[in-house]
């Protein structure tokens, strides 16, 4: 059988970038051991996902399918976000959180870091004479 070209795939999958990323994808499923759709002819695996998508053996969807999710780094769970609300509220209530108002503790740490901050300009503004600026 005659090579398969890029044309060829061009009219199935308009999108250069995208049938690349297709073939690809079909490429190493082939490679991981997914059953072939059309016969080998002693051609490599992308040459068979190119063939494969030219003559229209496969679900164009279905990979673009698995490469969406082989891409996605979060799970998303649909659940009632009234429930999550309430556990959420009862995990605030439950734990003293150290930035919630009202904290003693969040009083304590912004009036520690104000003074810290007072003291390092003060020892700045000490600095104008240093003996570096001397010798320069």
């Amino acid at each position: 059988m005659a090579r398969v070209t890029v044309e060829d795939c061009i009219e199935k999958v308009p999108n250069r970038f995208e049938l690349v990323l297709l073939a690809a994808k079909r490429a190493r499923e082939i490679s991981a051991g997914a059953s072939l759709k059309v016969s080998r002819d002693n051609d490599k695996n992308p040459v068979v996902a190119l063939r494969e998508i030219s003559q229209e053996t496969l679900s164009l969807d279905a990979i673009r399918e698995s490469i969406i999710k082989g891409m996605q780094r979060n799970l998303f769970i649909e659940e009632d976000e009234s429930e999550l609300d309430e556990e959420i509220q009862e995990v605030i209530k439950e734990e003293e959180h150290p930035f919630s108002l009202g904290n003693d503790t969040t009083d304590f740490l912004v009036e520690d870091a104000l003074e810290e901050v007072d003291e390092s300009e003060d020892d700045d503004e000490g600095d104008d004479n240093s003996p570096e600026d001397d010798e320069a």
